[in-house]
């Protein structure tokens, strides 16, 4: 294998080899750097492996390009509020020309008690004393949350995050996740605030930019690299999975073996456990599509027995995940390359 290769398949890496949303990335990027911004919060949702981590990745460095933005990363499995008060502190003392003739960012976490000790503060008035002093040197906090997860943590940091804009502080926060968690965090009780923020469901790459890249690194001609990029459907993970191991395999192996190696890295990197996380009837539409590339929607509702009222309800949540495209009035396909072989195998594997 070549080490050379331009793509990857590691989660999260910002590819040497990739296709930028530009479009997104100056909406959120323009929206959070203007002088009023008019949100502060922007979520991205979309399948594992769509590109959400690269595109949130994309942004930040967008954004840092002018010098007066700090990012802090935090992981959604733990307390997110003692996590944003440690990396808020760390980052403020990597930032150039944060600490100089102002707060002392060791003391940032401390106050003075009556006997004149220091004594511990707690995260939220750690957090507040580094945003107060960001905010008196033109300093921009983005935050970012990848792969949300709607529990307690996440519930009290978005309300905390809610008080922070309140109070006009220079803060910023990007989180990306699945539809359904997403979903859930919106739809919190105390967080309905956060259905007021933008949200960008990624749609698939753009196929045209897809041929261009094939033909370019492959020197193919124009018929081959349309063929090619067809098999992606423009799924971000399948373009870098198809490029790589074409890049590795071209001259040893047949296009169907290439294919062969293809379906597993999907289905190890993600199609197993989008699969996992369908209900029965779910799956039932899924793999009605393994016969089809393209079906009318009266179609698959008489095949599944199911009434108009019904089957919308999965259709909406199909189409909201990613899972189904509707490219023409009235029609559904699958929207994720060579799902329906991979879902009819498994079907029959549990033996519905």
């Amino acid at each position: 294998m070549n080490s050379d290769n331009p793509f990857t398949l590691t989660f999260g890496r910002q590819p040497s080899t990739s296709i930028a949303r530009l479009e997104d990335i100056n909406q959120i990027a323009g929206s959070f750097s203007s002088d009023n911004p008019m949100c502060q919060t922007y979520l991205i949702s979309g399948l594992r492996g769509s590109g959400k981590t690269v595109l949130m990745t994309s942004v930040v460095k967008e954004l840092q390009k002018s010098g007066n933005w700090i990012s802090v990363d935090l992981n959604s499995s733990v307390d997110l509020l003692e996590e944003f008060s440690m990396r808020l502190a760390d980052a403020c003392k990597k930032s150039s020309g944060f600490t100089e003739g102002g707060i002392d960012i060791s003391l940032a976490g401390f106050g003075i008690g009556l006997s004149g000790a220091k004594t511990e503060r707690d995260s939220v008035s750690k957090i507040e004393s580094l945003l107060e002093y960001a905010k008196k040197k033109n300093k921009r906090i983005i935050i970012t949350i990848d792969e949300v997860i709607p529990n307690q943590s996440m519930k009290v940091f978005a309300s905390q995050f809610q008080i922070f804009v309140r109070k006009d502080y220079p803060v910023f926060l990007i989180m990306t996740g699945l539809y359904e968690n997403i979903f859930a965090i919106q739809n919190a009780s105390q967080l309905t605030f956060l259905l007021r923020s933008p949200k960008i469901m990624l749609e698939p790459l753009s196929i045209q930019q897809i041929i261009n890249l094939y033909k370019k690194i492959f020197k193919i001609d124009e018929p081959t690299a349309i063929k090619f990029a067809a098999i992606t459907k423009g799924y971000a993970l399948a373009f870098q999975a198809f490029g790589s191991l074409y890049w590795d395999y071209k001259d040893e192996l047949t296009l169907e073996e290439i294919l062969e190696k293809f379906d597993e890295i999907l289905d190890d990197f993600a199609y197993r456990k989008i699969w996992e996380s369908l209900s029965p009837t779910d799956k039932k539409i899924i793999c009605y599509f393994s016969d089809n590339k393209k079906a009318n929607v009266p179609d698959i509702r008489d095949a599944l027995s199911m009434t108009p009222a019904t089957f919308s309800k999965y259709r909406e949540k199909l189409l909201n995940r990613g899972l189904v495209a509707s490219k023409e009035f009235g029609t559904l396909e699958l929207a994720l390359p060579r799902f329906g072989r991979f879902a009819k195998l498994l079907l029959a594997y549990e033996g519905e």
